[in-house]
């Protein structure tokens, strides 16, 4: 072996040693004989190094994976030998393999398993028996290589090819034929030989029955002598988690749900006789959150007996399945409420099963009543947070104990769905004596009181927000409990998970405002001040701007008394922070475009007159405008280019906020009725200077973009005189992203002003699609996929732009650019049809052709279209569909294959009987199809049914293609 290329296997090695180790692997894994050195090394134990012996593994292991049938029987042979007289080595070995050494071994030793069980080596496992015994390094290996094989027969993770499943089906019906009995046996001796001797041994044991009993013969595992050894690790400190996960693969498998009750009854008597249920003598959380698993495990095997029972219509053993579950509802309860989230987390299944099933019988006992309530008040008090919980700074145990307050939630909409009345009277009860006394309450007990409150909105769901109609018990007890929430001065409690659950349930509930409007002043006054978007908490400030527009926005017609004082009140939330003064302003950019809106809403839906909402609007925008003249010219002089990038962000933010104050008008309040017109053309006034200016052009452009789309959906018509020299900055020095970007905003002004903007399109047609054409041509390296992708998507720009024009009845725009353009326009659709195998600028092309077909295809189009249509469009129908890369299993290219048909079907109804003669006389033949294919093409191209012709020519292409 190259002992220099070796060196480099040495994670600490530099990096051109690493590299020749990583080229030298390479080179073994082609050769065709190399894998035997590395055979020979490992049997003969030539290297000490670890990083060498896994290496040679490494070299076995792509042999037997990818090359082994096209090794003789001699050399399989050989592999078979190297591995058993490593195995054998490993038992003299003064001392055992490194961990990961073993691992690799085991994945070879599984590999060479799957390969030859059924064919070469039907002894395997007493060959590897033989040579382990009781020695405790062959059974650590055995082990390993128990676990290997069962990830790769049943591993759920790892994808199969139909062949290998089934395959991987033979070997297991084979091996509970031949050797299952055998295994289990040998599994019985390790744990009795080594339960008290080697505990690591024994729970890979564990490990490897656990994970072998889902697909082998109960019986042989979940009788007396197993079980009872089970048993006694469940009292053995080191060996007592491993045993509960035993179980529980036990009790997990599937079988007849009478033979399911009996067995996890006869365990939980054993259980329970041994003292396991006594949970609050426990003080080992981890084997406390395994066992809170196993009964879980339990109670939901139970659960799906009952089910199977119930449909079978076996009532008598279906109550004695319900009894076994009423009996472990106390352990359920214990573990749900302990103090350990995991340990509860893992029990959460079971409970939400179990109220599943109380759903379905009629009428409740009393036992079961208490059940549900014990529970409700459970999950009342798990929701808590605890003392530890950081909300400045979150990290993953919080991020824990999110997700498990999700569960929680689950299991409160589940217990409204039993009984919803009672889910009510509880959270009423919590609510008013926490809130009566909230001043001397903890924050965790405030804040989980409004939390409830906040939640019942969706466990006792109603349609359109509307909780203060309809049931009048459920109605007036949540109107009771928002007017205690917004009366009781909770909203200045000193802790932001209180403030932050005040905020997020006074908008959940909005509509208890219009019930009760008298409360909205105070309820303003909590977001303005130093409560909601003056906290002191970033997180508080940030959140409530978001909630404070929707609070507006939902109750927008009871808005208008306050109109005035909000906005002179959040006058200083609106200041644009330029950068350099080194203000920080209390809300992000972000936050900001959120009061922004609100200010827009709050005027546009005002009851004022025109004049008014337009002087409010100009109040509102003329300080962006101001900031935004003064920001530019300081950009055009500014040198350092982070200042320069600081200066165009913020400028970025002035037009945005404007744009964001554009989305209060809707098709009843638009910009003219509401007298806002010359505002919105003012700032377009401002803003587009922005687009001429030579730094920082991406975001520049990119604002301004955005602006002058919403303001031609805004200002309509008005916008126009704007478009042309906006169009000329952004076309100049254009990269592929910038045209792509633009290319939507003149789709976007077709589409809308159609005729309109038939004179300015004519005029910028064709230096569009030069700046186009002059990104597309520029060379780019080979194997650039990102130049690559980006020139893709331009194309697809450039053909969506095609389509609007063709779509919008504006052909004259192209037809007006004289014959040659006009040709080289053609030419390209043409090619992006069929050169280019991107189906969805394909399936463009032919929209676009066959529109121009419908356009100008009859005898009075213009001068030589008819020629282009047999010489180029024609064959393109034929050209694109018959490429290797048109793929017609992917759903994209049928998409473009159906515009294709659309395309030659509109030829035939243009041209009519001289279209079929050119077919049939002509163009096919050219093609060598066969004569009675040609006349069956004909006649399904003639069909007055397009969807035949589709079918057809799908059928027609799959034949042709080899």
């Amino acid at each position: 072996m190259d002992e220099q290329a070796l060196l480099g296997l040495n994670p600490n090695a530099d990096s051109d040693f690493r590299q020749r180790a990583l080229a030298y692997f390479e080179q073994l894994k082609i050769s065709p004989d190399a894998w035997q050195v590395c055979a020979e090394a490992l049997a003969q134990r030539t290297y000490s190094d670890d990083h060498i012996k896994f290496f040679c593994f490494q070299v076995l292991e792509h042999q037997v994976k990818y090359k082994y049938s096209e090794l003789t029987t001699v050399q399989q042979q050989l592999i078979r030998e190297t591995l058993i007289s490593w195995l054998q080595a490993q038992m003299l070995n003064p001392q055992p393999e490194k961990t990961f050494i073993r691992n690799k071994a085991a994945q070879v030793f599984a590999l060479l398993f799957v390969t030859e069980y059924l064919t070469k080596w039907p002894k395997f496992f007493f060959d590897i028996l033989s040579v382990v015994d009781l020695n405790p390094r062959g059974v650590d290996l055995y082990l390993r290589i128990l676990m290997a094989i069962d990830s790769e027969l049943v591993d759920r993770d790892v994808v199969h090819t139909s062949e290998e499943a089934r395959r991987n089906t033979l070997i297991k019906d084979t091996m509970r034929e031949q050797c299952i009995p055998n295994l289990v046996e040998s599994w019985y001796q390790i744990l009795q030989n080594y339960q008290y001797t080697n505990s690591e041994v024994t729970c890979q044991c564990l490990e490897v029955v656990g994970a072998y009993v889902s697909w082998i013969d109960l019986s042989l595992i979940a009788n007396d002598r197993f079980i009872n050894m089970l048993l006694g690790h469940m009292s053995i400190e080191v060996l007592r988690e491993e045993a509960c996960d035993c179980l529980f693969e036990i009790v997990n498998k599937g079988m007849d749900p009478v033979d399911k009750m009996k067995l996890v009854e006869s365990l939980c008597q054993v259980l329970q006789s041994a003292g396991f249920f006594s949970i609050d003598q426990e003080e080992d959380v981890d084997f406390l959150a395994r066992f809170s698993k196993l009964v879980n495990g339990m109670g939901q095997s139970l659960i799906v007996s009952w089910t199977k029972l119930i449909k079978n219509g076996d009532i008598k053993n279906a109550q004695e399945a319900l009894q076994a579950i009423e009996t472990k509802v106390a352990l359920m309860l214990q573990l749900l409420i302990h103090e350990d989230d995991d340990i509860s987390s893992n029990i959460i299944g079971f409970c939400y099963d179990y109220l599943h099933i109380l759903k379905q019988l009629t009428v409740l006992s009393d036992q079961q009543k208490a059940n549900v309530e014990a529970i409700m008040l459970a999950v009342m008090k798990k929701l808590t947070y605890d003392e530890e919980y950081n909300f400045e700074n979150e990290g993953e145990d919080e991020a824990m104990f999110v997700e498990y307050r999700k569960q929680l939630k689950l299991l409160l909409d589940r217990l409204a769905q039993v009984s919803p009345e009672l889910l009510l009277a509880s959270v009423r009860r919590v609510f008013s004596s926490t809130l009566q006394n909230w001043q001397t309450t903890r924050f965790m007990e405030v804040e989980v009181a409004i939390r409830l409150l906040y939640m019942l909105a969706e466990a006792l769901p109603v349609s359109h927000g509307a909780h203060f109609s309809g049931d009048v018990s459920k109605a007036s007890a949540l109107q009771d409990m928002m007017r205690t929430l917004v009366t009781s001065g909770v909203s200045s409690y000193q802790h932001t998970s209180v403030t932050l659950e005040f905020f997020e349930t006074v908008v959940r509930y909005e509509k208890f405002f219009t019930v009760e409007p008298q409360h909205i002043p105070c309820v303003l006054m909590a977001f303005l001040d130093h409560r909601g978007l003056r906290h002191s908490s970033a997180k508080v400030r940030s959140r409530t701007a978001y909630l404070f527009s929707r609070f507006v926005k939902s109750l927008n017609k009871q808005m208008n008394p306050f109109i005035e004082d909000i906005l002179n009140r959040i006058q200083d939330l609106l200041e644009l922070s330029p950068p350099e003064n080194g203000y920080q302003s209390l809300l992000s950019s972000d936050d900001q475009l959120f009061i922004y809106e609100t200010a827009g809403v709050l005027i546009v839906n005002s009851e004022y007159p025109a004049e008014r909402k337009q002087a409010l609007m100009r109040n509102l925008l003329t300080p962006l405008m101001e900031k935004f003249k003064i920001l530019l010219e300081k950009l055009m002089l500014a040198q350092d280019e982070e200042r320069q990038a600081s200066l165009a962000d913020c400028l970025n933010h002035a037009v945005g906020f404007a744009s964001r104050t554009s989305k209060a008008f809707s098709n009843k309040q638009t910009v003219k009725q509401c007298g806002c017109s010359e505002v919105y053309l003012d700032c377009l006034q401002t803003f587009l200077p922005a687009l001429s200016c030579p730094l920082q052009k991406d975001i520049l452009r990119s604002g301004v973009r955005t602006f002058l789309h919403r303001m031609i959906i805004c200002l309509e018509e008005e916008v126009l005189p704007f478009i042309p020299s906006a169009s000329e900055h952004m076309l100049k020095d254009c990269e592929a992203k910038d045209l792509q970007e633009f290319i939507p905003l003149i789709n976007q002004i077709t589409a809308k002003f159609k005729i309109q903007v038939s004179p300015f399109l004519q005029q910028m047609f064709m230096p569009l699609l030069h700046a186009i054409f002059e990104v597309l041509l520029r060379p780019a390296e080979e194997n650039d996929q990102s130049a690559a992708l980006e020139k893709q998507m331009l194309r697809r720009s450039y053909f969506a732009f095609l389509q609007t024009v063709t779509g919008s009845g504006m052909s004259e725009v192209i037809a007006n650019q004289g014959a040659e353009n006009v040709e080289r326009v053609l030419v390209t659709v043409i090619q992006g049809a069929v050169e280019y195998p991107d189906p969805i600028a394909q399936k463009t092309c032919f929209i676009i052709l066959s529109k121009l077909v419908e356009l100008w295809g009859g005898k009075d189009g213009p001068v030589g279209f008819a020629d282009f249509v047999y010489k180029h469009i024609v064959p393109a129908c034929f050209l694109a569909p018959l490429k290797q890369t048109f793929d017609l299993a992917d759903a994209q290219t049928v998409l473009a294959l159906s515009e294709c048909a659309v395309t030659l079907k509109t030829i035939h109804l243009k041209r009519g009987p001289e279209c079929v003669q050119y077919l049939q006389q002509e163009y096919l033949p050219s093609l060598q199809v066969a004569p009675e294919i040609i006349q069956e093409f004909c006649q399904a191209l003639q069909q007055p049914d397009a969807k035949v012709f589709k079918n057809y020519l799908k059928v027609f292409f799959q034949r042709a293609k080899p």
